[in-house]
């Protein structure tokens, strides 16, 4: 079936999906018995196979670009949707990186032995059929098949149309790599379709197969699969991320993490979107990050405070606290300090990633303590909001969930756990 199909018969594609789960079924009953070192051969044969078919995969996204351009994605989602041969690299060094971490399966957790004399383990195991809807990044195509294949999941992924030959091409790298290793194309799969029925299949029409489903893309397509979804979901919610300049900030590492937070990439979840500084601050402090900002390109919405530094600040409304731009957009408030910094957060924030930029130690804790997002920093960029920056090869997303992961989801947050018991004979009175 062509990549560049964008919609089938229902019959078919309700066919097409069944096929899918049942493989991926039969594909995680293998990976559950294989071992650490023939996953990891995989996934380096699959990075051979990524700087190998370079000119492949570079070619078929020119013509998700061409098709971008032509659509009108904004610069943030071409930017995304780009590929080029340091980005190539850089999924085939992520492949690398994954095979060389050490095997998530197997794992005990924790072991005690009851008064009867049973000993009690709690052992890490894969969490079984992951299904995957994304947006937009190829790249993701690579990082979420390789994780799970890492952690003995098998998975389905459904990326997005504006990259399904991307998409495709890097798949086909990663299916080969699972041949020179023996192991089952089925583990990972790439759904060959743009038509949204296959979402809904996989929402609520695959609960024999699938066991667990991740959202990575806009808030509209994450709310539907938590409204829809028949299973459980990793959530990734938007990343409305705060920068806050304390008064005991120095001026020019406040300048470097504020421009670097917010302008390295635009459209990275990561990004900055929300800048606050400390009404406390030394004079020439809010004037000089502004100016600093305005001057890299960056259209600044800000308060009366903010508006009286510079006249190119446009009157920030009432929206901007609570929007994620991904654009060369920032909000920016002064705040009465650490405390009004932490409440704007609280009220406003998306709980993913804050960022307090202080030389004041005890500022700093009171920040990191009392804001309840899934990753603070003190005195570094938002931009290191990744799992590859956390040693964990790469990641699926940034959960903004409460319960089993939360922050990078890496190879361990794709584990669940079971209990093995050994007796010598016991019975129960």
């Amino acid at each position: 079936m062509s990549p560049a199909a964008s919609a089938i018969a229902d019959n078919e594609l309700q066919g097409l999906m069944r096929r899918f789960g049942e493989q991926a079924v039969a594909a995680q009953a293998t990976l559950a018995r294989s071992t650490s070192a023939s996953r990891d051969a995989a996934l380096r044969e699959a990075a051979r196979a990524v700087r190998r078919q370079t000119a492949d995969i570079l070619a078929a996204n020119a013509e998700d670009m061409a098709d971008g351009e032509q659509k009108g994605l904004s610069a943030a989602m071409l930017d995304r949707l780009r590929l080029d041969g340091a980005r190539l690299e850089a999924i085939a060094r992520g492949l690398e990186q994954i095979a060389d971490l050490p095997d998530p399966l197997g794992r005990v957790l924790a072991e005690w032995r009851r008064p009867n004399g049973l000993l009690i383990r709690r052992v890490a195991v894969p969490l079984g059929v992951i299904g995957i809807i994304y947006e937009s990044r190829p790249n993701v195509t690579a990082d979420a098949g390789a994780l799970c294949l890492k952690s003995g999941n098998a998975v389905i992924l459904r990326g997005g149309s504006e990259s399904l030959r991307s998409s495709a091409a890097i798949h086909a790298a990663l299916a080969e790599g699972l041949r020179a290793a023996n192991l089952p194309e089925g583990a990972i799969q790439l759904v060959p379709v743009a038509d949204r029925g296959a979402v809904g299949l996989m929402l609520s029409g695959m609960t024999e197969f699938i066991d667990v489903l991740v959202p990575r893309g806009g808030k509209g397509l994450v709310a539907r699969v938590q409204q829809e979804a028949r299973v459980p979901v990793i959530g990734h919610l938007d990343g409305n991320c705060h920068v806050y300049v304390d008064r005991a900030a120095d001026l020019s590492m406040a300048m470097a993490i504020v421009l670097n937070s917010k302008l390295r990439r635009t459209g990275v979840c990561g990004a900055a979107e929300t800048l606050l500084v400390d009404r406390e601050a030394p004079a020439g402090h809010l004037a000089a990050l502004v100016h600093a900002l305005l001057d890299a390109g960056c259209e600044v919405r800000g308060d009366d405070s903010v508006q009286a530094v510079d006249a190119r600040v446009r009157a920030a409304c009432e929206a901007d606290w609570g929007t994620e731009f991904l654009d060369a957009i920032i909000a920016v408030r002064v705040v009465d300090g650490v405390e009004q910094a932490i409440a704007h957060i609280a009220r406003y924030g998306s709980g993913h990633t804050e960022s307090i930029v202080t030389q004041d130690a005890a500022t700093a804790r009171l920040f990191l303590e009392r804001v309840d997002s899934a990753i603070v920093l003190h005195n570094a960029s938002t931009q290191f909001a990744d799992g590859g920056e956390f040693g964990m090869g790469a990641e699926i997303g940034i959960s903004t969930d409460r319960f089993h992961a939360r922050g990078p989801v890496g190879v361990e947050q794709l584990t669940s756990y079971k209990y093995v018991l050994e007796g010598s004979g016991q019975i129960r009175p």
